[in-house]
């Protein structure tokens, strides 16, 4: 596998197309509108830095029950989305066998390349994307951190995250093979080709079946806000060719771009994106945060005492927004479920 070292990798610019009418998931009538958190669990990392593979510390990892209890409050279950130096970290496994006592949480896998064996290639921002290395190291990869999290939590897990939205060519028919049901890694609207990454412009937010056996997708949640929020992408788009405009746009209420997420995400923007996910029709909204957020100094989100009691006010307030709607939690394995039905 040395040759990967110099490999461009066959996932360059990937820009998966956009599934068919009769791919998308039809969620039964009684799975109603829902919800479902997922954490992107991970070690800590400068931010500002370029990765490295050293970076494998969880001292953050102490400072998630506490987050837990918060989203325990409001009955919901999160998918913890665990990496290599996570799984083989016995201080947080033990940790989120604790979490899962709840009976609604689980674990999924997150794939970090630049930190998950085997190392075959070296560390580049090209290759932190692990849908760009040879399909044979990515595998590998795949394989190793699956192992790993079926030993520490005694059941192979089944929803999948790529680092980084790193998802390429072969990356569906590999989790297909290794036994997955659901993959998390495409970002509604999202586009990384400027770093070597995807490009997700051509996928929405509704869940689809991949045609790689069983495996179905569920997309990030995106929300184009504002009066010209029915433009979508392609507006957003063309706004990006002219200087400033995105921001003017913003400004002026005419269309905001919305991830579902605390992480650099205002609550007022947050709770407009929810209205109109809710109105549209999109029938699992899907949140996320990464897991060093959950204590001070380790994300450029969380930086102090004062930016973690706003990040988990955040939280209360889109809960307390989807509770008015309607908009119950659903759990992993209720996911599953409804998938199930679905099929």
């Amino acid at each position: 596998m040395e040759a990967a070292r110099h490999h461009p990798g066959p996932g360059r610019g990937y820009r998966p197309s956009p599934p068919s009418r009769d791919a998308l998931v039809a969620w039964p009538d009684a799975f109603g509108t829902r919800f479902t958190v997922f954490v992107d669990t991970e070690e800590e990392f400068d931010w500002g830095k370029p990765l490295a593979r050293e970076n494998r510390a969880t001292q953050a990892m102490r400072a998630l029950p506490e987050m837990h209890r918060l989203f325990a409050d409001h009955g919901v279950g999160p998918a913890y989305m665990v990496d290599h130096p996570i799984v083989t970290c016995p201080m947080s496994v033990d940790i989120l066998n604790r979490l899962l006592e709840d009976g609604r949480s689980a674990i999924g896998s997150q794939l970090h390349p630049w930190v998950n064996p085997p190392f075959d290639e070296d560390v580049t921002p090209l290759n932190s994307f692990v849908g760009n290395l040879p399909r044979e190291l990515e595998a590998a990869k795949l394989a190793s951190l699956t192992s790993a999290i079926a030993s520490a939590f005694g059941r192979r897990p089944v929803m999948m995250r790529t680092g980084r939205y790193g998802i390429g060519p072969n990356t569906l028919g590999l989790l297909a093979a290794e036994g997955y049901r659901v993959d998390t890694s495409m970002r509604s609207g999202y586009v990384y080709s400027h770093e070597g990454g995807p490009d997700f412009t051509a996928i929405g937010n509704h869940a689809f079946r991949t045609g790689k056996g069983d495996l179905v997708e569920l997309p990030l949640t995106t929300i184009y806000t504002g009066a010209l929020g029915r433009g979508g992408v392609r507006l957003y788009q063309a706004l990006g060719r002219v200087p400033k405009a995105r921001g003017v746009a913003s400004r002026l209420g005419l269309m905001t771009k919305v991830a579902l997420t605390p992480e650099d995400m205002p609550i007022a923007a947050a709770l407009e994106a929810i209205r109109v996910a809710a109105g549209e029709g999109v029938r699992l909204l899907m949140f996320t945060y990464h897991s060093p957020s959950a204590a001070p100094g380790y994300t450029p989100y969380v930086r102090d005492a004062a930016e973690l009691r706003a990040f988990r006010d955040w939280w209360e307030q889109a809960f307390r927004l989807l509770a008015q709607l309607g908009v119950a939690p659903a759990s992993h394995d209720e996911i599953l479920a409804a998938l199930d039905r679905a099929s």
